[in-house]
């Protein structure tokens, strides 16, 4: 756990009153899923971030989430001592305070300080509702919706679904039990026949009605995804994720396929100029913040480009995922979900479980949601005693990263 504080405030920085920023902690947590899950470059079985606290003079503490451990060391060395004394309402001093020009900056500087900074600002949005009394979507103008879309996640999983058919009845169980109404899920580990087979038995099992999405994590080549979209054809799958290295890659399949395609690379001036992606999906870092991301789904909206949220993250992240979705209406299609697989989590009342396909929208100010502070040592020990789980876990190669082509020789369970 990571903690600076900084010297007396002084001058201009004593106008800001209770609000200034006198303290922030960045603590690496380790959420563990339910089984290992396989994708296009291993088994992933659980998932690191970091979670922050910024603490003001009054004792208001905000909370954000930043999609690493290495952020913690990036809050603590660069951007906590920027930060101190300042007001958390002046969103665009903070930022100017703790990030160089963010467009000069790709070009020059890792942009693990962006994603950092992007959960220092969740927090500052948490601490502006709270001081104000108002959650986020308020503070963004207002509800359009009180629940969020979320899909259900498959895909074959170390001990559990170890084939389509037993990946197919854990998605129907999911309808029965839960009431789940759309389905996203894992391709491109490299058994093309074990990938479509999947797709046809959860078509089955769900029925026509029900949205089915797909996340090749880049794991195709160009000649295997046109393969591969042929024979999905049939089975109404609404979009793939990633299904090609690069959006220049992408393009080269756009007029083979009616299936849509959606990327992780917020490049809109690709997706304008090319035709793809049709959606971009990021989390609330990638950008810098809430703020920026805002603007960006606004500039989605402009060109017809769709946006949603990826996952996993804890609590925090997602309770600001509804908040940002809950005021933007752009903001429509369901956005990536883990949640049932989550063992643990670090907010009061544990994991959210999605039923009927949506959460509920937080009412309580700032993120609406409370830090369990059991629950964050309790992550933080798993973190501090396993250390970062490793997402590109190999069960057959021990120390030694996959690949696609290795992907090829994984087992099934």
């Amino acid at each position: 756990m990571a903690t600076h504080t900084g010297p007396a405030m002084t001058g201009q920085e004593e106008e800001t009153g209770d609000l200034a920023i006198t303290a922030i902690r960045a603590t690496p947590v380790n959420v563990e899923l339910d089984a290992p899950y396989r994708w296009s470059v291993g088994y992933f079985p659980g998932f690191t971030k970091t979670i922050i606290e910024v603490e003001t003079a009054g004792g208001l503490v905000g909370l954000g989430e930043a999609p690493s451990h290495w952020a913690a060391r990036v809050i603590e060395q660069a951007i906590a001592p920027r930060l101190v004394g300042a007001d958390p309402r002046n969103l665009a001093d903070c930022e100017r305070r703790a990030l160089p020009p963010v467009a000069v900056m790709r070009n020059t500087e890792d942009e693990s300080l962006v994603r950092a900074y992007g959960g220092v600002e969740m927090a500052l949005w948490d601490l502006i509702g709270k001081h104000a009394g108002r959650s986020v979507a308020e503070l963004l103008g207002g509800r359009v919706r009180d629940e969020v879309g979320f899909t259900e996640y498959f895909a074959p999983r170390l001990g559990e679904e170890d084939s389509p058919v037993a990946v197919a009845r854990y998605c129907a169980r999911m309808a029965e039990e839960h009431g789940a109404r759309g389905f996203e899920g894992k391709v491109g580990f490299g058994d093309l026949d074990f990938e479509v087979a999947m797709v046809r038995e959860i078509r089955a099992a769900v029925g026509d009605a029900a949205m089915i999405r797909l996340d090749a994590n880049m794991g195709w080549s160009v000649m295997t995804a046109r393969q591969a979209l042929r024979r999905l054809a049939e089975y109404d799958v609404r979009s793939i994720e990633d299904p090609v290295r690069s959006v220049a890659d992408m393009r080269q399949l756009r007029s083979g396929s009616s299936i849509s395609f959606s990327s992780h690379d917020p490049n809109l001036v690709a997706a304008a100029a090319w035709g793809v992606p049709d959606a971009i999906v990021v989390n609330l870092t990638a950008l810098g913040g809430i703020r920026r991301t805002v603007a960006f789904a606004n500039a989605c909206e402009q060109i017809g480009v769709d946006l949603w949220f990826y996952s996993p993250d804890t609590g925090v992240a997602n309770a600001a995922y509804l908040q940002v979705a809950a005021a933007v209406e752009w903001l429509s299609e369901p956005s990536q979900t883990l949640l049932r697989w989550h063992k643990d989590d670090v907010l009061v009342g544990g994991p959210a479980r999605p039923r009927n396909g949506v959460l509920p929208v937080p009412d309580g100010p700032g993120l609406g949601v409370e830090l369990d502070p059991d629950a964050l040592a309790r992550c933080h020990r798993a973190f501090r005693e396993d250390g970062p789980f490793d997402q590109y876990f190999h069960p057959n190669r021990p120390g030694r990263y996959g690949s696609r082509n290795i992907a090829v020789g994984l087992d099934h369970a």
